[in-house]
């Protein structure tokens, strides 16, 4: 299958082929836009005719070419043959229509109105959602993440169909509920015996669900093998880049930090008033934030909510702590309340200042000391501004430098994360994901920093990218002794990163402890489940265990 622009300017996909077989799972996996997801498309018969069209060969099903079949056609086939879990559940379910209804437009199109209720809710059943008759009265925003790609399952598999396709379906989801749509994919496919195309980027997630997989890159299949031959003896350099480039839970094991990525001892490390441990940059003590509680247009206050109760840590210079839980867990709520950037009680103590009621002009020569990084770059950037205005701003807002001064600082912060001076004239749009990392990492350093709070910050980028752009982290902390509040869902990243990690669940710190002790020796029962639930990207560890 190719697929070309209709001016036939560029080439999307070339010479892709594939065959999947009855009750297999056929992963494709590769980087942001080798073109997986418009393989997905294609098949579905749903890429923008104004843009994008399948130019030659063929799409079966069951002997029957789907290309160039009348929309009408493929329309039964959507669904009824073919289903399709997309990536994000909340913009593919409808915010006005209920459960329900979504449920049973979907088995009435293709089977009929007959007892559609009653089968939408035995689906809901079926992808082990809790008190599904109280779930089908509701609405998308009213479930979790989790429930909200439970119920895309159940719609996609409602009418049974022969092939499902999975488009990065746990992308978005913590690390417990990735593990447990996983396991529910595994058991309907045995149940209903449908046959599965899994698009993702995540090597591990390619290890515990797939029967075969095809590498792609750039538009095209560069390697395709069942999966235990791929990951133990991979023909191709990308596929083996692919491979290391993923971080492994346990590969820290038996040491207290990350990895070295510098090639000799640095300035910073070499001892003296800059050496690591001695500077206490962040110290937390019971820190407490709550939302809500405000009065409504009718006058009534509403219940406030307690987001975060009791947090306390410290963070000294030149080191890492790792804060990991699941999402509404209160990490990002800690990080801003430890940065003053929302109201909270208890104690912060920021470059040894108490920040507790601070006005904004107060805390404005404290923003200097410590500065975040965002999880979404494109979102942090201003899209009007060019690169380089972006980085010179906090020098402009703290009154630092003339404008020639400026911008030769501008061009070697550029030059510090891996890009060039040149591209400071260039706007976000014109960069990849991880160079607009890169760029918001080059803003934050604008002002020197001892303190970076990095909010879930590579949890969006390919697993190559998101390796380069940890090692950066890694090599300006041990160059320029940043100290890091490393916020994630990922206890690979964490562990790789961290040489302390506190963990959080519903608003309070569980376990806190050195990166060995809580990896190593885990006290609390929840940290333990976070850790199992990591999927490792070795497939003879599924196959012994399914063996067994």
């Amino acid at each position: 299958m190719d697929a070309r622009t209709p001016a036939g300017l560029s080439r999307v996909l070339e010479d892709v082929s594939f065959a999947l077989r009855p009750g297999e799972t056929l992963c494709l996996a590769g980087e942001s836009g080798s073109g997986k997801s418009v393989t997905s498309l294609a098949i579905m018969g749903l890429l923008p005719k104004a843009s994008l069209r399948v130019t030659g060969g063929a799409i079966r099903l069951d002997g029957r070419d789907l290309v160039g079949l009348p929309e009408r056609a493929m329309r039964r086939l959507r669904g009824g043959e073919i289903g399709m879990i997309f990536q994000e559940p909340m913009t593919s379910l409808n915010p006005v229509m209920t459960i329900r209804d979504q449920l049973t437009e979907a088995i009435r199109v293709h089977q009929g109105a007959e007892d559609a209720l009653a089968r939408a809710r035995a689906m809901l059943e079926a992808v082990h959602i809790s008190d599904p008759a109280r779930r089908l009265g509701q609405y998308p925003h009213e479930l979790s993440g989790g429930m909200r790609q439970r119920v895309m399952i159940a719609m996609a598999l409602s009418c049974r169909p022969k092939v499902l396709i999975a488009d990065e379906p746990t992308t978005a989801l913590d690390v417990t509920v990735q593990a447990q749509i996983l396991k529910l994919m595994r058991e309907l496919k045995g149940e209903f015996g449908t046959s599965i195309i899994l698009i993702t980027h995540d090597m591990g997630v390619v290890a515990e669900m797939a029967d075969r997989v095809a590498v792609m890159k750039a538009g095209r299949i560069v390697e395709q093998a069942d999966v235990v031959p791929l990951f133990t003896a991979p023909r191709e350099a990308y596929t083996r880049e692919l491979l290391a480039a993923v971080p492994r839970l346990g590969a820290r094991a038996g040491t207290d930090g990350p990895p070295r990525v510098t090639p000799l001892p640095t300035r910073f490390e070499t001892g003296g008033e800059n050496e690591a441990g001695e500077e206490t940059v962040l110290s937390v003590h019971n820190l407490s934030v709550s939302y809500g509680g405000a009065r409504n247009l009718f006058g009534r206050r509403g219940e406030a909510q307690r987001a975060v109760e009791g947090v306390s840590f410290a963070l000294k210079r030149g080191r890492t702590l790792g804060l990991v839980g699941e999402s509404g867990s209160g990490k990002s709520t800690t990080g801003k309340a430890a940065l003053g950037l929302i109201p909270f009680t208890g104690e912060v103590v920021l470059d040894g200042t108490a920040i507790a009621g601070l006005s904004p002009r107060a805390m404005r020569p404290l923003r200097r000391a410590a500065q975040m990084i965002f999880q979404d770059p494109y979102a942090s950037l201003d899209p009007r501004m060019s690169v380089g205005a972006a980085i010179a701003e906090p020098l402009v807002i703290h009154g630092i430098g003339n404008r020639a001064e400026r911008r030769e600082r501008v061009a070697a912060l550029l030059r510090r994360v891996g890009l060039t001076a040149d591209h400071a004239t260039r706007y976000p749009h014109e960069f990849s994901g991880g160079q607009r990392q890169r760029i918001c990492i080059a803003r934050a350093l604008a002002l020197e920093p001892k303190l970076i709070v990095a909010d879930e910050s590579v949890a969006a980028l390919d697993v190559s990218v998101r390796a380069r752009v940890l090692d950066l982290m890694l090599e300006l902390q041990e160059t320029m002794g940043l100290a890091y509040l490393f916020i994630s869902h990922d206890m690979a990243v964490i562990e790789k990163m961290s040489h302390e990690v506190a963990v959080m669940r519903a608003g309070r710190l569980v376990e806190y402890g050195t990166r060995r002790a809580i990896f190593e020796a885990p006290h609390e029962a929840y940290t333990r489940e976070l850790i199992a639930a990591v999927p490792m990207p070795d497939p003879t560890r599924r196959h012994l265990a399914e063996a067994g």
